[in-house]
């Protein structure tokens, strides 16, 4: 069940890096309830995370995951990675800065009859205002 987990879980960070939003769809379940850091509520279901990405995509339109580490067990994964950008689109009506972004983050993923069931996503959303010019430097 590890190996399938981890080929799932590449393969999802090597759909956003292809910006297919289409495929992103077939990663996760119909039952698929993700928190956010950045987000109120849960993201439900794969239409609400390809929203997401789409939304991602248009504020950071060269978006690219690296994968930092991955652990498995049974039918869990925890990832370890950074994210890179550059700020050409609108973010939270946040005008375009064209300011690159570079962002550590972690999730936590639970896979069930090979899709994602539930994401814990935990990222530096204070590092993106910082890059893009709205927060101080520390």
């Amino acid at each position: 069940m590890s190996e399938k987990v981890a080929h799932l879980v590449t393969d999802l960070l090597d759909t956003w890096n292809a910006h297919d939003v289409d495929r992103l769809a077939t990663f996760y379940a119909p039952e698929y309830e993700g928190v956010d850091v950045a987000y109120a509520t849960p993201r439900r279901g794969p239409e609400e995370v390809c929203q997401t990405m789409a939304r991602y995509l248009q504020a950071f339109p060269d978006l690219c995951f690296t994968i930092e580490e991955l652990i498995v067990q049974d039918n869990h994964a925890a990832l370890a990675f950074i994210v890179r950008g550059t700020h050409l689109g609108r973010l939270m009506n946040i005008p375009p800065t064209g300011r690159e972004v570079v962002v550590r983050g972690t999730t936590f993923f639970t896979v069930k009859d090979s899709q994602i069931t539930h994401g814990l996503h935990i990222w530096d959303m204070a590092g993106v205002l910082r890059a893009i010019g709205l927060l101080p430097e520390l």
